[in-house]
């Protein structure tokens, strides 16, 4: 686990720039900080003026030594990896990597992929890789740069490209790329910004600006350094494997304990945590602490039921206690969120983490159990309507725009979409009427639509998932964890969207997968699951109090509010519309979500726009 950044250019980098870029993903890796660059032809490792210059902060998981950090390179300097992320299993292949006369310096599984490449290539390479990553392979025999990103896209890569001047910055984050752009080409996306406002994140490929990139999980890009030709291709799309899916999963939660820093795990009192606690546990991995978030709030606290489920278990509990007033950390929970990014649930997930990394340095979690067994209402609520999904979309039903539409104006959005399109708003921000209110510079906003490319014909409910698999569980659910844990520096592993697991979960029959209740399935592989009831308990949600936060704790920042995000947006978005938003939310404060959305839309703007000012290229 660790930030990686990279340039390659016909300009050198500016010394300021490459201080940026390195500032930028310092926190994903405390342990240690490392540049590999090319001037000239020579190499060196300060990346001011360089042309060519490979970056990397390394959180230590797998071999702590100083001979495991990064970038590293083979034995005459030929191929060099960048990488960030875990691989497990490959103990197998590396044996059999030595047996044909490869010789390995480390135990880290970073020498594993260069060695790995090395042999095999890119196209043999990725089929062996089991894991979370995003790595950018240099082989300079053949003048190629190779980017990828992880098939679930646990891991993020974002990049910049201008093929006029042969030009590739990428990084983990946008703010370890934005550097690299040229300054007079540091505008914001006036459509990565309504995304964010229709979707609370912006998705792949867009960022909040137009000249970075964000690249789709499961794909990766070749960048041609002479030409400066990029090209990215999808490598793989989940296939039924015929496997036991309980096998697998003891599998994938085996897998995720190897590591040579202290292993805890997220426990809440839902299945999903639940259950990956429970098969540690049964595999006898009792020695692995558990960590539950605890609140104020009766009707959001789990944490006895949490203790009740470790205890049962034999695993170690500790209760993390959460504040009631997460307002003194907005403005590093927004910076650490990278971009425009308003999930509520990210505030008590950035605390947890926090606490948590003072114990362990690696932390299994129950991400995507919901994903893979349609266990959200929403996918019941919007199979109701599947007899529609072929109709033509109706737009004459839009309404003219209003910031603060009611439900009918809503239920007409959603039949204006045909039924694939609409799945993207039962889980949205702003409504396109909304968006049309607070955005009039842009006219008729478009209706944003999940990227839906790689769906071909399929069942409703499996369409569904799939949307979800390209879109809401990469771009949300899983950037939400992996930011707000690596700002930490803590690993968080999730085993239940393990992607052989997942290929497995294709072979079970739809009875037993897709149950009411939800994840019935799960369930049946966590004993506490079953004796304290857990499947049919209501879902609690993981947010702060919204409305108490913007009431009390973001209030001082309503004042002036309008003209300000105004400014931040670049006049995007209309002063006087905001202020009505604000208004409007004074008389009905189950607007304090949107509030809140907007509200984080300022302060990162406001970040980011001081970043793209101070920074020369």
């Amino acid at each position: 686990m660790c930030g990686i950044a990279g340039y390659f250019g016909t300009r050198p980098l500016s010394g300021a720039a490459a201080e940026a870029m390195f500032a930028a993903i310092a926190r994903r890796g405390p342990d240690a900080n490392h540049a590999v660059c090319w001037r000239d032809g020579q190499r060196g490792s300060e990346p001011a003026g360089a042309q060519r210059a490979l970056m990397h902060a390394r959180l230590s998981i797998r071999d702590p030594r100083p001979e495991a950090d990064q970038p590293m390179g083979n034995a005459d300097g030929s191929l060099w990896i960048c990488y960030n992320g875990e691989v497990y299993g490959w103990e197998d292949e590396r044996r059999a990597l030595e047996a044909q006369g490869a010789t390995f310096r480390t135990t880290s599984d970073t020498e594993f992929i260069l060695r790995g490449y090395e042999a095999w290539g890119i196209e043999a390479l990725l089929p062996k890789l089991r894991g979370m990553f995003a790595f950018a392979l240099l082989d300079l025999r053949s003048g190629t740069l190779h980017l990828v990103r992880d098939r679930m896209g646990l891991k993020p890569m974002v990049y910049h490209h201008d093929e006029a001047s042969r030009t590739l910055a990428f990084g983990s984050l946008v703010r370890s790329v934005l550097p690299a752009v040229p300054p007079a080409e540091r505008d914001f996306d006036p459509e990565g910004i309504d995304a964010y406002l229709a979707h609370r994140t912006i998705p792949a490929p867009r960022t909040v600006f137009r000249a970075i990139r964000r690249l789709e999980n499961a794909h990766r890009i070749e960048f041609d350094l002479a030409s400066g030709r990029l090209t990215k291709r999808r490598y793989w799309q989940p296939t039924p494997n015929g496997r036991d899916p309980a096998e697998v999963l003891d599998e994938a939660v085996r897998l995720r304990t190897v590591a040579d820093r202290p292993v805890g795990v997220f426990l809440s009192g839902g299945i999903d945590s639940s259950v990956v606690a429970s098969r540690l546990a049964l595999q006898g991995y009792t020695n692995i602490e558990s960590f539950t978030a605890g609140f104020d709030d009766a009707a959001m606290d789990e944490s006895a039921l949490a203790a009740q489920i470790a205890a049962s278990l034999g695993l170690p509990n500790n209760r993390i206690a959460m504040a009631s007033d997460v307002s003194g950390d907005f403005e590093q929970v927004v910076a650490d969120l990278d971009e425009p990014f308003a999930d509520p649930s990210a505030f008590p997930t950035w605390a947890l983490a926090r606490e948590v990394s003072k114990s362990v340095k690696v932390v299994l979690c129950g991400d995507g159990g919901d994903e893979m067994f349609a266990g959200y209402k929403r996918y019941r609520q919007h199979l109701r309507s599947a007899w529609r999904r072929h109709l033509p979309a109706a737009a004459a039903l839009r309404p003219a725009g209003n910031v603060t539409p009611g439900k009918a104006e809503r239920l007409r959005l959603e039949a204006s979409l045909s039924w694939p399109d609409a799945w993207s708003l039962r889980f949205s921000g702003f409504s396109a009427t909304e968006r049309e209110g607070l955005q009039p510079v842009l006219g008729r906003v478009p209706a944003h639509r999940w990227r839906a490319a790689e769906i071909g014909n399929t069942d409703p409910l499996g369409m569904l998932l799939e949307l979800d698999r390209l879109n809401y569980l990469p771009e949300y659910i899983l950037r939400k964890a992996d930011l707000t844990t690596m700002a930490h520096g803590l690993e968080g592993r999730a085993p239940l969207i393990d992607h052989v697991f997942v290929e497995s979960l294709a072979s079970l029959p739809s009875g037993q997968r897709f149950t009411q209740p939800a994840k019935a399935w799960l369930a049946g592989r966590c004993p506490p699951c079953q004796s304290l009831g857990l499947l049919t308990m209501k879902k609690r949600g993981f947010n702060p109090p919204i409305r108490a936060l913007v009431r009390e704790g973001l209030a001082a920042r309503l004042p002036g509010f309008g003209a300000r995000l105004s400014h931040a947006s670049d006049g995007q978005l209309d002063a006087a519309a905001i202020e009505q938003y604000v208004e409007a939310w004074r008389k009905d404060g189950s607007l304090s979500e949107g509030l809140l959305q907007l509200l984080m839309l300022d302060e990162s703007l406001r970040q980011l726009g001081r970043l793209r000012s101070a920074i020369h290229g």
